[in-house]
């Protein structure tokens, strides 16, 4: 296994939560920050907008408009020239709070949710993942997930791959032309690591942020990992960018449960160079 060493890009913030390279910028979600940002290479933020209902999965429309998940309100939301409109709103159909995201080459949007009152402390239970078409219609893509977070499309839009985290898994679909998926099967048991977000490179590995451990792992089908980077801390999620292409940007909580809910910010930006 291959260790790499990251380097700061950003920091205070609260919670960083679904980076995404667009654009020559990362986009970024502070959760309980309450603020979509733009981070350049050097470092330097931007506000994009305040979404109320804490922000988290981010992805881009073919037209390249950015979607942005509005979790308490179990809406997504459009996001142009700085103002947030409803781009759908599952708030009747989502058992839980929305989480993360991904959007296929047509605009649809497969997203997950908590499935449960996750800070109200109720039991964990199953849920579903949704997908809404770029005609507005909501419908279930896939059933029966412990708290699905992170995803990925892979194989040239064949394959969908999301995180489940509380099981410590990440479970594959098929994906058909019509965007439906089937074939349910294990991607990748990580045992006792819990995955949160994740991003696929482009030989068919992906990288996983491993909440409880600290670690971003790359692991292929079946479980092996080749590479690893590690933190004292919590690794929340990923995304590969740069203006080379090769660049690994991690976003990471570096202090206690209790300094997070007294919503301290010590979030910040890590990337490493996967080239070297």
């Amino acid at each position: 296994m291959k260790e790499h060493q990251a380097t700061l890009v950003a920091e205070g913030f609260v919670f960083l939560e679904a980076p995404r390279w667009r654009d020559s910028r990362l986009w970024v979600s502070d959760v309980f920050g309450s603020k979509l940002y733009t981070v350049l290479e050097d470092g330097t933020r931007s506000v994009v907008c305040e979404v109320p209902g804490r922000p988290a999965g981010i992805g881009f429309l073919p037209d390249n408009t950015p979607i942005v998940v509005s979790c308490a309100d179990k809406k997504l939301m459009r996001v142009s020239e700085g103002m947030l409109s409803v781009y759908a709103d599952l708030a009747n159909v989502a058992a839980g709070d929305l989480n993360d995201l991904v959007i296929d080459e047509i605009g649809r949007v497969y997203v997950g949710n908590f499935g449960y009152d996750l800070f109200g402390g109720a039991p964990i239970e199953p849920t579903e993942m949704h997908v809404v078409h770029p005609d507005g219609s909501v419908r279930v893509a896939a059933t029966g997930l412990e708290f699905p977070n992170g995803a990925v499309i892979m194989d040239e839009g064949r394959t969908l791959v999301v995180a489940e985290t509380w099981c410590g898994k990440l479970t594959a679909y098929d994906r058909d032309q019509n965007g439906e998926l089937s074939n349910r099967r294990l991607f990748a048991d990580l045992g006792h690591r819990q995955p949160d977000g994740i991003c696929a490179d482009e030989r068919g590995g992906i990288w996983v942020g491993c909440y409880n451990t600290g670690e971003f792992i790359r692991v292929l089908e079946g479980g092996e990992i080749t590479d690893r980077i590690k933190f004292e801390g919590n690794a929340v999620s990923c995304a590969i960018g740069g203006e080379s292409g090769t660049t690994l940007y991690c976003c990471v909580y570096l202090g206690t449960d209790e300094q997070l809910r007294a919503r301290e910010p010590r979030s910040a930006i890590y990337k490493a160079e996967l080239s070297a």
